[in-house]
């Protein structure tokens, strides 16, 4: 996997809206942040632009992303916000000057689609905070951090409390996953995750429980569960509608597919739509350890 460099004092990072629409306004507090952690930015022009829910035209969004992508003095790109959108664009996004001049790409939600096409393209990159994430007050600080140390080139290791549903266990391998909705889009695609051997986290929002239910089928059938080496389960965020309508809860839900596997499984970890969201390098080598008091999540 191709790897960016950690940034330095005063490079430049790019910040773009590939997907929805998000106010400029909205932006401001990401933008002083990136300043106050002493780097430069550069706001990409679909960054408060609007057509209808989208962040400009398709030609516009690819136009801004690819300007982001091939402009060498761009050394990371932060999407502002996720949506919809980057499924319409993706095809038509050419990666070569990043084999050239490596970048951090980070994001997630719709954003999971870029996350994908980079790996098949054999590039790390961030999924991790937002724009909207930088004005979370001292709650998301926490969070924020996580995304600082990544650019900084820290070894990042998180620690979080056990789950009943946990599966324990210990291995070292390296990680992809994302909004669970866009995993099972991908299915089927040329960008679809290759999961074998692999550590895969999956988080989701405001979806129904029998939506969740649908889609674990499908990714199931489809194999994905099979040969992995290790699974993070997100939050599961926002449900639209109450777990008595369909009999369970996400969690148990999840469980309800996953429990035969032997490999180490972690429920409730911090990744999701809500504050507690890590930043995790898609494509870097983590050390998942799944004990019956703690789980550790490092980069190697």
């Amino acid at each position: 996997m191709i790897q960016p460099q950690k940034l330095q004092q005063g490079d430049l990072i790019g910040i773009v809206c590939p997907a929805g629409f998000i106010a400029k306004d909205k932006v401001q507090k990401c933008v002083e942040t990136i300043i106050d952690w002493g780097y430069q930015v550069k706001l990409g022009n679909t960054v408060g632009a609007k057509y209808f829910n989208f962040a400009g035209t398709d030609a516009e969004r690819i136009a801004d992303l690819q300007e982001m992508i091939d402009d060498k003095n761009v050394k990371a790109i932060l999407c502002a916000r996720g949506g919809y959108g980057l499924s319409r664009i993706i095809d038509n996004l050419n990666f070569n000057s990043l084999k050239t001049f490596p970048k951090w790409i980070i994001g997630f939600s719709d954003i999971t689609i870029l996350h994908a096409a980079l790996q098949k393209n054999e590039m790390m990159s961030i999924h991790g905070p937002m724009a909207a994430a930088f004005d979370k007050g001292p709650e998301g600080e926490t969070y924020i951090q996580s995304l600082q140390n990544l650019l900084q080139g820290q070894k990042t290791s998180y620690l979080v409390t056990s789950h009943v549903y946990n599966k324990l266990g210990s291995v070292t391998a390296p990680i992809i996953g994302g909004n669970l909705c866009l995993i099972a889009h991908l299915i089927g695609s040329h960008n679809s995750l290759e999961t074998a051997n692999k550590l895969l986290f999956i988080e989701d929002i405001g979806e129904h429980h029998y939506n969740l239910d649908r889609m674990l089928i499908q990714i199931k059938k489809a194999g994905i569960f099979d040969t992995l080496a290790g699974l993070i389960i997100g939050g599961f965020t926002m449900m639209k509608d109450p777990s008595t309508d369909f009999g369970a809860t996400a969690n148990e839900i999840i469980h309800s597919y996953v429990k035969e596997y032997t490999y180490p499984i972690c429920f409730e970890f911090p990744i999701s739509h809500d504050t507690p969201n890590y930043a995790i390098v898609e494509g870097g080598m983590y050390a998942l350890s799944v004990q019956e008091k703690r789980v550790t999540l490092t980069l190697q």
